[in-house]
């Protein structure tokens, strides 16, 4: 046999990069299934604030969409107290996304905690806390939990849910559409028939613990809540609830789908009547397939956040082409180790499909890039376009490999392998041949490659336990004398075996394990007569590893704030005046001139720590020698325009000549502050000095 060596690059190579090219915004839709998270872009009171009165409710402002319960929001006292009155009040207006809880009349002044917890518009939780004073800070017992939101044994179950779900939906689908479009022989090989099952196996299990989880995930984190039937049922009136609800009734549906592929399918003979159910089928599973798809697309991500109405339809389209492609590629694996005698034109269907499924993933992957990246600086200053970036080396990795065995496939022959081999997913008699099918010329009669063949198997025989008290097979001694088998010989060795079997249940045993180590030796020859199938193998296996990386890296990012969201929340804590840099006090020096005698000097200012909340403030005055002056009076006041706070007066102690303090200066919230001070030499002559300063 001629050796055989691995394809050359050639000008395939430029193909390979403009497709890689291409793909690349494949790679940015991370996930048709992920657009975006919600995330907290203000509050009022603001997070650190100092106010002189009690707030008569607390509001929070969003990103986007969230669903409230009575819960959602909780004000704690220094002590752990609740104060609110646990009514949420919607303050939605327009594209703001505004929600508050009104507080008891007569709040003592200290330290409050606001809690908050809720589910966004994609359906992942969300949460977190931030405190306010009222009068001056005090010390506060508030507790809060260090799990996260979503997090610990529940959250990991739920992922890992997550995870099965996606991973059965593309074994499913792509089982099925390759079994229907690519090799229909293929849906009588028990071992494509079990693939298909087990992932219709995987996503009913992964959704109904999808379901059971959703209370304790969306909820207190407890794995003891998934018996909680009260909570099981408000998860049912939510759009998440409805949609798993509805997966589950359409995996009933995708069960018949199955009987019928791998049952009445297989048993019709009469061509057009197959045609027909072939038809039928398609059609069928089509709709089964983007019903259990648009689950995904009408519940989670793609339906919120900036234009849903195209985003969804285009989550659909990106699911099912995944599937198509992974799940065609899981399929054609499963059938080249279990069923070597999947003919070239099979192969070569699927290639056609795989490359379909790119262009869709390539076109709907550069929309979904635009809606959840949105720009440069997101995709390389976020986690998730950092995510995105390692996604896009595993995509072009496994387009290469795909490359590899498009090649392989050109080479391809077809195997003659017996039908009722392939019935019981057991590879029968195969010989390799090159791409015109016709037999390798060689140095060897067909009677010498028999005998090569049935020695190798008789000695994989012997090896078996037990083999070495046993006769040979009678395959071997047929090869041996190199004769045909005639029925009446059969027949009479198998009745002479059955007697043996019968009077010896030892001898039966290791008969039985001899037969199975000569069915061993004969799949292994089978599958490895044809190095062009071996090296198709070897690259299709690579490549499914990859996309399971791949798929994992997917479901990660569906737990993943959008750069685009991350980018808005930024910007707007920006834009509420949280413009400070925290723990470094403010230190300034104000020259100035009332116009008497020894009306000049420097003021030294120094407020510490220069952050909201209670602050320390130090007055240095020196003449123009360096000198300390003393003053008959000295003021400051605290402005901050933006908001309309203030001029909040500081009166200063004298301490000793040129230094006057004040403690407990208070801050309420973070901004661009102007600070005044008021300066008096004599009883006619003083000046007010002034600068703006970032305090936070």
């Amino acid at each position: 046999m001629p050796t055989t060596t691995a394809p050359r690059l050639g000008t395939a190579l430029v193909r390979l990069l403009l497709v890689a090219a291409t793909l690349l915004g494949t790679l940015l839709a991370a996930a048709a299934p992920a657009s975006a998270h919600a995330a907290l872009t203000g509050s009022d009171p603001q997070d650190g604030a100092v106010v002189a009165t009690a707030p008569k409710d607390v509001n929070l402002t969003f990103s986007e969409q969230v669903a409230m319960s009575d819960d959602s929001i909780r004000v704690l006292d220094p002590s752990g107290k609740r104060v609110d009155t646990s009514e949420i009040r919607d303050l939605c207006s327009g594209s703001i996304v505004r929600y508050g809880v009104g507080l008891r009349a007569g709040l003592p002044e200290g330290t409050y905690t606001v809690a908050w917890q809720t589910v966004s518009a994609d359906s992942h939780p969300i949460a977190g806390a931030f405190t306010f004073s009222i009068g001056a800070p005090s010390q506060t017992s508030v507790a809060l939990p260090d799990q996260e939101v979503g997090g610990g044994l529940v959250g990991a179950l739920y992922g890992i849910a997550r995870y099965l779900s996606y991973a059965g939906f593309v074994v499913l689908v792509g089982g099925g559409a390759f079994v229907l479009a690519c090799w229909p022989r293929g849906a009588s090989v028990q071992a494509l028939q079990r693939l298909v099952v087990r992932g219709w196996l995987t996503l009913t299990a992964a959704t109904l613990a999808m379901l059971l989880l959703r209370n304790p995930y969306t909820g207190s984190g407890e794995l003891a809540d998934v018996f909680d039937l009260g909570g099981l049922g408000s998860v049912l009136e939510t759009k998440t609830g409805a949609s798993l609800i509805s997966r589950l009734l359409l995996l009933g549906a995708a069960a018949l789908f199955i009987a019928v592929l791998f049952g009445t399918y297989t048993k019709r003979t009469d061509e057009k009547e197959k045609k027909d159910l072939t038809f039928g089928l398609a059609i069928g599973g089509s709709v089964v397939a983007a019903g259990i798809a648009g689950t995904w697309a009408l519940a989670e991500h793609a339906s919120t956040g900036i234009q849903p109405a195209i985003a969804m339809p285009v989550d659909l389209l990106h699911l099912l082409a995944v599937a198509s492609w992974l799940g065609g590629l899981t399929a054609l694996l499963v059938a080249l180790y279990r069923a070597p005698g999947i003919e070239r034109v099979a192969v070569e269907r699927f290639s056609k499909i795989a490359f379909g499924s790119v262009v869709v993933l390539a076109a709907t992957g550069l929309y979904q890039s635009w809606r959840q990246v949105g720009s440069w600086s997101a995709l390389t200053g976020t986690s998730y376009g950092r995510l995105l970036l390692a996604k896009i080396g595993l995509v072009a990795v496994l387009v290469g490999i795909a490359w590899v065995s498009r090649r392989w496939t050109q080479r391809l022959g077809d195997p003659t392998v017996s039908e009722d081999s392939e019935e019981s997913g057991e590879p029968g008699e195969s010989k390799a041949s090159g791409e015109s099918g016709e037999p390798e010329a060689s140095g060897e009669s067909g009677e010498s490659k028999a005998e090569a063949s049935e020695a190798s198997e008789a000695s994989e025989a012997e090896e078996a336990p037990g083999a070495e008290d046993a006769d040979r097979p009678e395959e071997a001694t047929v090869a041996e004398a190199g004769t045909e088998p005639t029925a009446v010989g059969v027949a009479a060795q198998g009745a002479s075996s059955r007697e043996e079997e019968a009077v010896d249940p030892e001898r039966a045993a290791q008969l039985a394990r001899q037969r199975a180590a000569v069915a061993t030796a004969r799949t292994k020859r089978d599958r490895d007569a044809d190095p062009e199938r071996t090296g198709l193998r070897r690259s299709v296996l690579t490549e499914a590893v990859v996309a399971v990386v791949l798929l994992a890296v997917t479901t990660v990012l569906t737990s993943t704030e959008p750069g685009r969201t991350e980018e808005e929340a930024g910007r707007s804590q920006s834009a509420a005046g949280s413009t400070a840099v925290p723990e470094r006090p403010v230190d300034i020096r104000l020259p100035f001139d009332t116009g008497g005698a020894a009306g000049k000097g420097t003021v030294r200012l120094s407020l510490d720590p220069g952050r909201t909340g209670a602050n320390v403030l130090h007055l240095f005055v020196d003449d123009p020698d360096g000198r300390p002056l003393d003053l008959p009076e000295i003021k400051v006041a605290f402005t901050l325009k933006a908001k309309d706070v203030g001029p909040l007066p500081v009166v200063p102690e004298r301490i000793q000549a040129g230094h006057w303090s004040a403690n407990g200066v208070q801050i309420p919230m973070a901004g661009d502050w102007q600070i005044q001070v008021t300066v008096r030499t004599s009883d006619i002559d003083q000046t007010t000095i002034d600068k703006n300063v970032k305090i936070g």
